[in-house]
């Protein structure tokens, strides 16, 4: 599995001639979302992106995917890579560098964050990882808030940030002046994603009118997908939550046009794409407190006098959430004052060309190897994950 030391003709400048390494995948994860953007935008701005979706079952690799990840290194100088397939390969990652190409992970959720697991598996996981980062030329993530997780868990100093940008969208007619209020949660049915404490917190709001969707996959964790249904139909409230699955355009875009309060129940979030989504349609939003997601609700705020469209609230409290959306529903002034500071906020939100800037700019600055790179290694062992509350 050699990865061969770039040539030695003209040098070429890193920013202008890519690889970027995905998994090979279509499910419209936050993460391939932010992936297929990132590549438009830098092809956009006159970079030769050299775009590899690589097959496998990542980030549980064998000879034959590790090759395949060497084989796509060795094709460009400097290259972006999927947290996804580089963490679950950190061998292919050291020896890239060391022969001298510029590997720069981008790191959407670090793999041993996932919840549901079995716990040798995720201590196998957070060992991969952390060999991988320690080893890449530079880690990129999507928040100040997970920049400052990574440093803190992994010893890092130069964790670059790029914010996910949003496409310009209509603005959401939802229903707050037409019918039955509607909440919409966007997110994969997984533990992570908790959709089962906001099943439970409407639970407890049975006598208010509202409906309320759950979309999202329910492949990658079959079992807690089918509990949330299990959980909607013991509630008695399979008329007033559908769980549609995977949904994408026209169709995803009817559920937005309908949407009046974007909530997301996950139990962490490095940022949270879809809130950015749900802003540039004027819709409010409620996110878990103590997460990246309280960065992506403040996005574009241009002076402290800014109202916040929406509120944060401690994850995994079904009680809490209830009387926070409690509160929305009976409270007409609340409603408006969160969807006025919504459509505020449309106007400034940050573009994917800012994204695509960011990365350039980060990949400008210089990349030692990591015997030379300042402060490495750690002056500790990397911290390991809190343990997670299933």
């Amino acid at each position: 599995m050699s990865i061969q030391t770039p040539g030695r003709g003209t040098p070429r400048p890193l920013s202008k001639h890519l690889g970027f390494v995905t998994w090979d995948r279509d499910l419209p994860t936050g993460g391939n979302v932010y992936n297929r953007n990132l590549v438009d935008d830098l092809r956009a701005l006159g970079v030769d992106v050299q775009l590899h979706r690589l097959a496998g079952a990542w980030p549980d690799g064998d000879t034959s995917t590790h090759a395949q990840l060497a084989w796509a290194l060795r094709e460009s100088p400097a290259s972006l890579v999927d947290g996804i397939v580089a963490c679950g390969a950190p061998d292919v990652i050291t020896e890239a560098v060391e022969a001298g190409h510029v590997i720069i992970i981008v790191l959407h959720l670090p793999i041993s964050d996932e919840l549901g697991m079995d716990p040798r598996q995720r201590e196998r996981y957070a060992a991969l990882e952390t060999r991988a980062l320690q080893a890449a030329s530079g880690v990129l993530c999507s928040s100040r808030w997970s920049a400052d997780q990574l440093r803190r868990r992994f010893g890092r100093r130069d964790v670059g940030v790029a914010v996910p940008g949003v496409r310009p969208a209509a603005v959401a007619r939802g229903s707050l002046n037409t019918g039955t209020p509607h909440f919409l949660t966007v997110a994969s049915l997984t533990p992570t994603k908790d959709q089962l404490t906001l099943v439970r917190a409407l639970a407890r709001l049975a006598d208010l009118p509202w409906t309320a969707s759950l979309i999202g996959s329910d492949t990658a964790a079959h079992g807690y997908a089918a509990r949330v249904r299990a959980e909607i139909m013991a509630a008695g409230l399979l008329e007033r939550i559908t769980v549609p699955g995977m949904l994408a355009d026209p169709a995803l875009e009817k559920e937005w046009d309908a949407c009046d309060l974007l909530v997301l129940p996950s139990r962490t979030e490095t940022y949270g794409l879809v809130i950015g989504e749900a802003l540039a349609r004027g819709i409010p939003a409620v996110v878990p407190a103590d997460t990246g997601a309280v960065e992506a609700l403040g996005q574009g705020v241009t002076s402290p006098d800014n109202a916040v469209p929406g509120a944060a609230i401690r994850s995994g409290d079904p009680a809490s959430l209830a009387a926070l959306l409690h509160r929305w529903l009976t409270a007409p002034t609340l409603q408006r004052a969160w969807r006025q500071a919504a459509l505020d906020r449309r106007d400034t939100l940050p573009g994917w060309r800012q994204t695509a800037e960011a990365v350039l700019a980060y990949l400008e600055r210089p990349h030692n190897p990591p015997s030379t790179r300042a402060g490495w290694p750690p002056e500790s062992q990397p911290t390991p994950p809190p343990a997670p509350q299933q």
